[in-house]
């Protein structure tokens, strides 16, 4: 053999070598890994938030993972307001607290709600810490963090934070606090300390990131931008034809346009009614689920308009949704202009599984305007443009081929990049990051002792 083959498969055979170490020492951290995630919303809650996060900690117990789920009383459900204080649900352990849901509908009820929650996780946190070696919390409610903080003060416990909304951000864009207050100054205090002593901090944008960045710029390196998702699986295309929450709400014949989730305050809503003002007298029907501060402004609007192009559904169950969410021929996504980076909508990803196409209304700058080009999936339309997309909607119903085109790319696309698969892989990273990160710490210190 000459000497340079020889150096040669002595250099492959160490690469190799050391790709199978990395993977076993990874595999070990994995299985190592006994995680406690704490949030206040899980189903029978349907809130987004919550249904994601059973998903996600399903998906990572398939993982070897050891899960458990510390959260509430469902608030938010349809058929029961109580639900075991102790089950498991696959290879999950979930602890719901006795936490009552007071005025779940007012903001003041539910910051209430959120505190009760956040003082049942503290004492969960003291009898419970010795169960687990990380942390998942995420920011429902958005001061919950402040237990991950808690947990590494008191007791050395990594901790993952999952940040769905950014506040006071939201709250300082929509004028409920004052960029200048006090409360403002103090909350992004807390924040930066819980961001610095965070093992990992999960986004779900870009836009996200560089908000978090530029508030904390030391905490760059431990950010990791991880998208929602949904399950193709369990939302699959069905024709309207043979779908019966179509026929059960007259939707077959008429080109439907389809709003599914919160009407809140940081979603665009008047764009939509714009739209719908220059459609009024074509068969054209839009449909909104869900509920919101904003629903009932709409409702009242298009009542004094006399519209009668518009149906109004409340939330739908989750063994609904794969018929509601396929009941329409084009998905409507909001975003309002002054919460552009600060929030996320979960229902973009749903809407890509249900094989219909996507028009998104937001911002110039929003990071969807990216992803709708990159699936193929659909329009993206600026915050008032309501006649463009008027004109959206009129030309995929006079040439539904495009809409299909549009609506199997998207499918496509979720598959590839937002499946529960695909997403919990990427948190499983971020898991194992800290977790070995935390044990050289642990090694070094008492090294050092």
């Amino acid at each position: 053999m000459r000497l340079n083959e020889w150096i040669n498969k002595k250099f492959v055979q160490s690469i190799s070598n050391q790709i199978e170490n990395k993977d076993e020492a990874l595999l070990e951290t994995q299985k190592a890994i006994k995680l406690s995630v704490i949030t206040q919303f899980f189903p029978p809650d349907y809130a987004p938030t919550g249904q994601l996060i059973e998903e996600l900690v399903k998906q990572l117990g398939l993982q070897e993972v050891n899960v458990e789920v510390f959260t509430s009383q469902p608030g938010y459900a349809f058929q029961s307001q109580n639900a075991p204080a102790v089950e498991w649900i696959d290879r999950v352990r979930v602890q719901r607290s006795r936490t009552a849901q007071l005025w779940s509908g007012r903001i003041r009820g539910k910051a209430v709600n959120g505190v009760l929650y956040t003082l049942r996780a503290f004492l969960y946190l003291l009898r419970a810490w010795r169960r687990s070696n990380i942390l998942l919390v995420t920011t429902a409610p958005p001061f919950l963090p402040i237990i991950g903080y808690l947990a590494y003060l008191l007791f050395k416990l990594p901790y993952v934070c999952i940040l769905y909304d950014l506040y006071p951000d939201i709250a300082i864009a929509l004028g409920v606090v004052s960029k200048r207050s006090w409360l403002a100054s103090l909350w992004h205090t807390v924040n930066k300390q819980i961001w610095l002593k965070a093992s990992g901090i999960v986004v779900l944008s870009p836009a996200m990131k560089e908000k978090i960045v530029s508030h904390c710029p030391q905490v760059a390196g431990k950010v990791a931008v991880i998208h929602s998702w949904a399950n193709p699986d369990a939302i699959v295309p069905i024709p309207k034809e043979e779908n019966w929450f179509a026929h059960e709400y007259g939707l077959v014949n008429k080109f439907t346009v389809l709003y599914s989730g919160n009407m809140g305050r940081c979603h665009d809503i008047d764009t939509m009614l714009e739209a719908a003002k220059q459609l009024q007298d074509e068969p054209i029907q839009f449909v909104c689920i869900g509920g919101g501060a904003k629903r009932e402004e709409l409702i009242k609007e298009v009542n004094e308009l006399g519209l009668k192009n518009f149906t109004f559904l409340p939330y739908q169950d989750k063994q609904v949704l794969p018929y509601s969410l396929t009941a329409c021929d084009l998905s409507l996504v909001s975003v309002d202009s002054i919460t552009e980076g600060l929030v996320v909508p979960s229902k973009f990803y749903s809407a890509l599984a249900s094989g219909r196409p996507l028009a998104v209304i937001c911002s110039k700058s929003s990071y969807l305007r990216e992803m709708v080009a990159k699936g193929n999936c659909g329009g993206t339309f600026e915050n008032g443009d309501g006649e463009g997309l008027a004109q959206f909607i009129r030309f995929l119903s006079r040439d539904p081929q495009v809409g299909q085109r549009m609506g199997d790319a998207g499918r496509q696309y979720l598959r590839s990049h937002f499946t529960p698969k695909v997403i919990a892989q990427q948190y499983l990273r971020v898991l194992q990051r800290a977790v070995s990160t935390n044990e050289t710490m642990t090694v070094s210190q008492s090294n050092v002792k």
